[in-house]
Formats: structure tokens, C-alpha cells, sequence
């Protein structure tokens, strides 16, 4: 059973409006905005918002303001779709709003979707096991999400379309997407020792530390250096990859000399320190400053609100299906695509606790 997905009026708009393209309906022009109101009995602004999911999406392509838009892909419903499977990090990226988008647009555009039966977690980022999982899987392309380095050069090397959407992926020859952090964690990692902290500590899963340390994690012990503060293991420690070497970790870190300021790489961490935290009763941000490096929608309800780096993720799947999409032509596309992150600053970070 498929995860339960509300769809807003955009949305369903946005898909009404694809299935006609790509059934034909429409021929190759979509009809103006005034008529879409008129006839649908939405509103202009729902019409116009829906449109400009499909401008992203390259089914249609506008030619100025009060012009209609042309169908770029009226003739997808005759063609064929690739056989696309999806490797995920982890079981619980089957649920993720962007998992399930991704899966949704692609299948939009006449492609089969399937998630692999196992994850990079279950093969423990093994390379012969995620080969014989492709060998036994077939499919015409994959999408690998937040691969480790050998995984994907192994993707890298085979005749096979694969896209690497997120993890480190820097500068293999395939298509890719990354959010390019450095700078907001540069940005954010000044703010700190602006309030005094010493003791900065950065916590990552295995795969970023191993078998050596990522770009972003090699540019944050650099930025500490740079800031004058002495780096090493302590400030991105080493622990086993599940909840029980997590959780030894943060004891380690907090028998002696505890940091100050914390950064989890990914709001799972956030979530499991701050629950830690409150364990030892230590209050964020009055004792530990603490800073995800990623987004979650949970933090919406956050008060005060978290201390993150921030991306801004709607240019993710259409660059996904952008590349499926040019496949199923016949073109080469391994562009590595960046999307450069901001430091937010909420209310989980305060002065160095003396």
C-alpha cells in the first residue's frame, strides 16, 4: 500500500492538466488562463500556480505574459517510459514528500516507478551487494539518494543512466544534485564563536566520515582552524551507525568535556540529540547550542524556532525528471546541479555557557 498523500487544489489541478496533455486532449496548446477559470470553476490564482507547476516540470513552456503556454511534450503519451528504480538511503525515505513527488511526476510522464526492495542501509553501503541487487533488479535507470562515494562511483562506471540525487557525488561523471552547504555552515560556525563557543562538534552518519571525511566536513574542521580553534576527532567523532553507537557517542562527548554548540547533519540527529539532552537536562539553547544541517517540516512547529541550514527544495524533483526526461531522448546529461543552502538562525542558539 502507497503512503497517503493530501493533495492541495494546486496540485490536483496539476494533475488533472498533466493527464490531459499527455492523453492528447489538449493537442499542443493549453488553453488560456481567463478559459481554464471559466471552465474548470477554479480561481485564476489556483490556475496560474498550476501552470507553473507544469512550466517546471517542461511540459509546458510560456512566451511572456498574457500569451498562452505551449505543450512541449504533446506527443509523451505515445512514446515509451524508462523502467526507473529508486535506491534509498534508508526505509523511511519511502515516505518522504520527495520520494513519493519524484515518484508521482515520473510516473506523470509515462515512466514506471519502482523503490528497491532493499536500502543502501540494508546492503550497509556495500558495493558487490548493491551490484547484485541491480544485476537481479534490471531497470532502465536508477536514482541513488544520498550514496556514499564508492556506491556511486560504481554507478559512475557503468553504461547505465543513474542519477545521484544528494550524497557525494562531487565531481563523478553522472547527473547529480547537491546543495551546496559550506558556505551557510561557514556563516553559521562565525556565529558561534561570535557568542563564545569553543567547543563546536559536528555529528555525522558513518558514511560522511568514512572512508574519508566529505567536502562539507572537511571544509567545517577548516573553518574551525580558520576561526582559530584546534580541530580533531572530538570535533567530528566517530561512532557505529545505529541508535546505540549514537547514543554511546553523546556520552563520550559529555563525560569530560562537554561542547557547547552542537551541529546534527540531518534532522533525525537533531531529533535523537535533543531528546538526549533532555535526558541529562540540559536545556537548549540556555547549555548546548544546537544547529540541523538539514530541513524537516516538523520544525514548523518548533518554539523557539530551530537553528538550520536551509534549502530551498522545489528545484528538486523537476531537475530529477529533467533528466529522465533526457534519457528517454536519447541525450547525455551528466550535469551536476547545485543549489547553494542559507544559514537560518533561530532561537536554538545562544551564548557559550561558562
Amino acid at each position: 500500500m502507497k503512503p497517503f498523500h493530501a493533495k492541495s487544489t494546486v496540485e490536483q489541478l496539476a494533475d488533472y492538466l498533466r493527464g490531459e496533455i499527455l492523453n492528447g486532449g489538449l493537442g499542443d496548446g493549453m488553453p488560456g488562463v481567463k478559459q481554464l477559470v471559466r471552465h474548470l470553476g477554479v480561481g485564476t490564482q489556483t490556475v496560474v500556480a498550476a501552470l507553473q507547476v507544469l512550466k517546471q516540470e517542461k511540459l509546458l513552456e510560456g512566451h511572456g505574459e498574457r500569451r498562452r503556454c505551449r505543450i512541449v511534450a504533446a506527443d509523451s503519451g505515445k512514446r515509451t517510459g524508462l523502467r526507473i528504480v529508486i535506491l534509498l538511503y534508508e526505509e523511511s525515505d519511502a515516505h518522504d514528500e520527495h520520494s513519493l513527488e519524484l515518484q508521482r511526476r515520473l510516473e506523470a510522464r509515462g515512466h514506471r516507478v519502482a523503490f528497491a526492495t532493499k536500502t543502501l542501509t540494508e546492503l550497509r553501503f556495500d558495493v558487490n551487494r548493491v551490484a547484485r541487487l541491480v544485476e537481479k533488479t534490471g531497470g532502465d535507470a536508477w536514482v541513488i539518494r544520498a550514496g556514499p562515494r564508492p556506491v556511486l562511483e560504481w554507478f559512475a562506471e557503468r553504461p547505465m543512466p543513474a542519477f545521484a540525487m544528494f550524497g557525494r557525488q562531487s565531481n563523478l561523471p553522472m547527473a547529480s544534485l547537491a546543495t551546496l552547504k559550506s558556505p551557510a555552515v561557514a556563516e553559521a560556525l562565525q556565529r558561534l564563536v561570535d557568542l563564545g563557543h569553543l567547543r563546536i562538534v559536528m555529528l555525522v552518519r558513518e558514511d560522511r566520515r568514512k572512508p574519508t571525511p566529505g567536502l562539507l566536513e572537511r571544509r567545517f574542521l577548516d573553518e574551525l582552524g580558520r576561526l582559530g580553534i584546534e580541530t580533531g576527532a572530538y570535533n567530528l567523532p566517530d561512532w557505529e551507525d545505529d541508535a546505540e553507537g549514537f547514543h554511546r557517542c553523546l556520552d563520550s562527548l559529555f563525560r569530560h568535556t562537554p561542547p557547547t554548540a552542537l551541529l546534527a547533519g540531518e534532522a533525525a540527529l537533531f531529533f535523537a540529540t535533543q531528546q538526549y539532552l533532555l535526558g541529562r537536562g540540559l536545556v537548549v539553547p540556555r547549555d548546548v547550542s544546537l544547529i540541523s544541517l538539514d530541513d524537516h517540516p516538523a520544525f514548523g512547529w518548533f518554539k523557539p524556532e530551530v537553528s538550520l541550514i536551509h534549502t530551498d527544495t522545489r528545484r528538486w524533483v523537476p531537475r530529477v525528471v529533467q533528466w529522465a526526461e533526457n534519457v528517454t531522448k536519447g541525450r547525455e546529461d551528466r550535469r551536476e546541479t547545485l543549489i547553494r543552502a542559507e544559514f537560518i538562525e533561530g532561537g536554538t542558539i545562544g551564548p557559550a555557557k561558562t
